[in-house]
């Protein structure tokens, strides 16, 4: 195996190309992100690792977008102080993701560039539909071209079809394939996500598609809400971040209705 490994462009007598099998192992060995389409509200969640004590970890506060024309620009003016794990792409799309945050930081930047080309050129918003396929063919050209690596990246793309307002999920791995999802998780512990995704996925609105991605995110992240970054999209109000005082509420929530459900597990039958 190992001669075969040593080169994006040699596939193995089995038929692999053991550089994409890695990426998609540092995917799995990255933070956890959920993704879930209701039916007026998208929401991301990853996985939020510990500030070191002495890193600066504050936000920019959001500044207004730079307007070039009729094209929305994220050309904001001040650096964020930490990469971010879910941003914008453009004003209807967002991004999640897991893995190596300095590959995410190189695609978020390509992506971005794309959408506000695509609106000084044909002078319409970019569908989620096709920022995906700009997203997964960046990442499959880079599975077959000498001298680069795979991007060791695996993407949840969310948003409102600008046309239509339908909502839209999709992911992207490492290998350049794309699809389309109802919910999916990607990262840490991806597989036990989507099993509880899979038993307790319906459609739902608002507050309650929230309740279910963090619901998601608590079977894999461990001490609550402080380790959680979830943020919600609709389309009259685009993306907006969850506090963490808002989250923590939703996570006491869910807890309260576990334990409710418990106790009534153990309580004794009632006599007829």
């Amino acid at each position: 195996m190992a001669r075969y490994d040593r080169a994006i462009t040699v596939f193995s007598p089995d038929g692999h190309l053991f550089q994409v099998e890695y990426a998609l192992e540092a995917v799995r060995k990255g933070n956890a992100a959920v993704g879930v389409r209701g039916t007026d509200t998208i929401v991301l969640g990853v996985e939020k690792k510990s500030a070191a004590k002495l890193q600066d970890s504050r936000l920019r506060k959001p500044v207004e977008l730079l307007r070039i024309g009729d094209a929305v620009g994220f050309y904001d003016l001040l650096p964020e102080k930490t990469v971010r794990k879910i941003v914008n792409l453009d004003d209807h799309i967002a991004l999640a993701c897991a893995g190596l945050k300095a590959d995410a930081r190189v695609l978020i930047n390509r992506a971005r560039i794309e959408c506000q080309s695509h609106r000084l050129t044909v002078e319409d918003p970019v569908t989620v539909e096709y920022i995906t396929r700009y997203i997964a063919g960046l990442q499959q050209k880079y599975t077959q071209s000498g001298g680069v690596r795979p991007f060791g990246l695996s993407t949840l793309i969310v948003g409102f079809d600008p046309y239509t307002g339908v909502p839209s999920l999709y992911q992207t791995d490492p290998s350049g394939t794309f699809s389309a999802w109802k919910a999916n998780a990607t990262g840490r512990n991806s597989n036990s996500m989507r099993e509880f995704l899979e038993k307790n996925y319906k459609e739902t609105s608002g507050q309650e598609t929230v309740k279910l991605a963090i619901r998601a995110l608590l079977e894999v992240v461990e001490s609550g809400g402080k380790n959680i970054e979830i943020a919600a999209m609709t389309r009259e109000h685009g993306l907006r971040q969850l506090e963490e005082a808002e989250i923590d509420a939703i996570v006491a929530e869910i807890e309260a209705e576990k334990a409710a459900a418990e106790a009534a597990k153990k309580a004794p039958p009632k006599e007829t």
